[in-house]
Parts: structure tokens; C-alpha cells; sequence
């Protein structure tokens, strides 16, 4: 996390509003159940990127429009991250270049 959202991520509203957020969503992620696929939610994401201009915004930082409940893999692809690795249908990891 970044510095200046540190102390956001670790108050008591946000941790509410996450937790009860997910609870909402039945915990799964709502990017790969638009796809038909089951998959336990990780991270409740922030449509709108939080900034250090916007941080002390509720509007924008504890809204549940501007929530999304998603998996890790989901999440990376939200930020342009690559997946580094692959698990195969009998759970075998591998490095996504294979």
C-alpha cells in the first residue's frame, strides 16, 4: 500500500466498510462471476484509484460504487500487473511463460 493511504487502510471505517462490502457481494469475485466463474473474493478494490487528493474523500474512498470485491489474480489485472504463474486444473503451479 502506499504511504499516504497507510493510515486510511487501517482505520476502523474502512475496515467496515470493506468487511460488510464483501459480505454483501456473498465473498466472491465479481469479476470472474460476470465470466461464470466461482471464486472466493481477496481484495475489495477501489474502482476509482485512491489518491492523496481524494483519500480523505468518504465519497470516493468508503462509497460502495465505488467498490469491487475481486480476487488476487483480478486485482493484478485491475493494475496492468502480468499473473506470473498458472495453476493447472489439478492445482500444479507454474510459471506463466510454460
Amino acid at each position: 500500500m502506499r504511504e499516504f493511504a497507510r493510515s486510511f487502510y487501517k482505520s476502523k471505517a474502512w475496515q467496515r466498510t470493506r468487511d460488510a462490502y464483501a459480505k454483501s457481494v456473498s465473498g466472491l469475485c465479481e469479476d470472474c462471476l460476470e465470466r461464470g466463474i466461482y471464486t472466493q473474493g481477496e481484495i475489495v478494490h477501489h474502482k476509482k484509484e485512491l489518491t492523496p487528493n481524494n483519500i480523505n474523500d468518504p465519497t470516493v474512498t468508503l462509497d460502495w460504487e465505488n467498490l469491487k470485491l475481486v480476487c488476487r489474480n483480478c486485482h493484478a489485472n485491475a493494475h496492468g500487473k502480468a499473473k506470473r504463474y498458472k495453476v493447472d486444473d489439478v492445482g500444479r503451479v507454474f510459471a506463466s511463460g510454460e
